[in-house]
């Protein structure tokens, strides 16, 4: 977006002597989605190669609101500890989650590198998130589970999804005869497993409850009731019941 002046229109007279350098205006209002602030180029500009950087570049084309403020379409209320950082250094100690999607957004590496330390984005970037993505078709059996709960849920305030979940091949041995089972009534199960990773089956099961809830459902687990489906001796321990609470 430029921040160049505009020159205004000058009486005719004598040549005027080359121009200089476009002058750039040292405080810049922004409207941030809604949010305002006040800021100078000097801070936007800090680091080169950010997209804030390029924003505000000289060359870059402006959008403004109609107040005439520097318009950015993101969430205004994480854009503070980002200029905070920018101006101080400082790191934030609310919303890290948010901030962090933020800072990857604006390209700001050395405050991704920094929260990437942090224990909230640690955990859920280098711990829970390499650990899933040893699950195979996790994301596709997430997608599943929603469709086959909405699926259930019309005229009623529950629905539910079965669940096997096996972390080795043994687990994978003992699920066989219960599998073919459900496959012979024409019951849908979601079969998560097996996988190459330390985590066992509860913390497969809590991170499914976790990425669900995430999408606004409301969701819980237990053991596969009798009434639900009553498996094969041995086989009890990977079925479970996944409990969509509608209203």
């Amino acid at each position: 977006m430029s921040l160049t002046s505009t020159p205004r229109s000058l009486r005719p007279g004598p040549a005027a002597p080359p121009a200089g350098p476009p002058t750039i205006s040292p405080v810049v209002e922004l409207n941030v989605g809604g949010e305002f602030y006040t800021t100078t180029v000097g801070t936007l500009r800090k680091l080169p190669g950010s997209k804030l950087a390029e924003m505000f570049s000289s060359s870059a084309k402006a959008v403004t609101d109609t107040e005439g403020r520097f318009f950015i379409d993101r969430p205004g209320t994480y854009f503070g500890p980002i200029l905070d950082y920018l101006r101080s250094g400082q790191l934030p100690t609310q919303h890290i989650r948010e901030v962090y999607r933020e800072a990857q957004f604006y390209e700001i590496k050395p405050l991704v590198k920094l929260l990437e330390d942090t224990p909230q984005i640690f955990g859920e970037q280098v711990a829970r998130k390499q650990f899933l993505l040893r699950v195979p078709g996790y994301s596709e059996n997430l997608e599943l589970m929603v469709r086959l709960a909405r699926a259930e849920a019309v005229a009623a305030r529950c629905s539910s999804v079965l669940v096997c979940a096996v972390r080795t091949e043994e687990d994978a041995a003992h699920c066989t005869e219960s599998l073919r089972v459900l496959e012979a009534d024409k019951r849908l199960v979601v079969k998560f497993g097996p996988w190459k990773a330390a985590p066992v089956i509860r913390d497969l099961l809590d991170s499914v409850q976790m990425d669900i809830e995430a999408q606004g459902y409301q969701v819980a687990y237990d053991y596969c009731s009798k009434k639900t489906f009553q498996p094969k001796p041995g086989a009890h321990d990977y079925f479970y019941t996944f409990l969509f609470t509608w209203w």
